[in-house]
């Protein structure tokens, strides 16, 4: 164990909900620990410019508000370590959370682990994957200047990044299964009316085509009458949601039918004294101010709960 420390509190994933949260437990002298993951700073490490954070006029970049988040909160004395949680042990007070075989105590847990893109896991995708096929266009959209590309989805994600995109791409091919777009209209709109984006609906990739150089293609599928196409492209970007990182738990927390772990009381799990905020509760809003409001209420439950139940 490390070093027989009981911990006040110990939180589990960074981005903007973990962050806060270690920004407000380490205000309220709580000392907190924080294991960000291997892939510190969440989902906005993927997102080039955000417009819609308050105080931010001019917009900002998502890695360079993590640093920021990340640094305020470490100037209140948030300890974070860039590593991953293996499991956790909530069967009895204070909790066990093992980190690369190293066991730490504490007597909350707040879990802000958010959630990963989902894979269409089409024929030929485990292939292509970083070989042309790609879940962040601003991590790799630079890779194809001049290039054809599409991107498959019907949400706000998909129209970003199709938008985005097309700094780069000759053309981008916006591709969903459906007519109906879950997109807000803005979002859609300044997809649907740039000049370099085709939107083609009642499509799916079935197959993933391929040369020597990597992605060349793509089989497009009709779900209404499974006629099929073959679409060129040599770069692809999914975009059709995300999944909560909650493997780790081992159902000791109660999750919904999907995953994302639910609130019992304010920010508390179904097990006392573990709280969670950010992406990995929140299947409506998926905000970034959102998830940073919920790691400040987090925080507070947690240090009211500590008071009653600790201290």
């Amino acid at each position: 164990m490390s070093g027989g420390e009981v911990h006040n509190v110990i939180i589990i994933g960074s981005g903007p909900a973990g962050y806060t949260a270690g920004l407000y437990a380490a205000r309220a002298m709580l000392s907190p620990l924080m294991f960000a993951g291997y892939m510190s700073g969440g989902q906005l490490m993927l997102t080039s410019d955000i417009e819609n954070f308050p105080g931010y006029p001019q917009g900002i970049g998502g890695p360079e508000m993590m640093i920021q988040l990340r640094e305020q909160a470490e100037r209140f004395g948030l300890k974070v370590h860039d590593k991953n949680v293996e499991r956790i042990d909530t069967s009895s007070q204070p909790y066990s959370v093992w980190v690369e075989g190293e066991e730490h105590k504490s007597h909350t847990l707040i879990i802000c682990t958010g959630a990963e893109a989902i894979w269409l896991n089409a024929e030929g995708e485990a292939e292509q994957k970083g070989r042309g096929i790609s879940t962040c266009a601003t991590c790799d959209g630079a890779f194809f200047r001049d290039e054809e590309i599409i991107v498959i989805g019907g949400g706000d994600s998909a129209m970003e990044e199709a938008t985005f995109l097309t700094r780069f791409a000759s053309k981008v091919t916006l591709i969903h299964r459906r007519e109906v777009f879950k997109a807000s209209k803005v979002m859609y709109d300044r997809a649907a009316n740039h000049p370099k984006i085709e939107i083609k609906t009642f499509r799916q990739v079935t197959k993933w085509l391929s040369d020597e150089k990597g992605l060349s293609g793509a089989i497009l599928e009709d779900p209404r009458d499974g006629k099929t196409e073959e679409i060129s492209c040599t770069g692809a970007f999914i975009a059709i949601g995300h999944k909560p990182i909650t493997n780790f738990l081992e159902n000791q927390i109660e999750t919904d039918d999907s995953g994302y772990v639910i609130h019992k009381e304010h920010t508390m799990t179904s097990v006392p004294g573990v709280f969670a905020a950010g992406d990995v509760v929140d299947t409506r809003y998926r905000q970034a101010i959102t998830a940073a409001g919920m790691g400040c209420q987090a925080a507070i439950d947690c240090e009211r709960w500590l008071e009653d139940n600790i201290h």
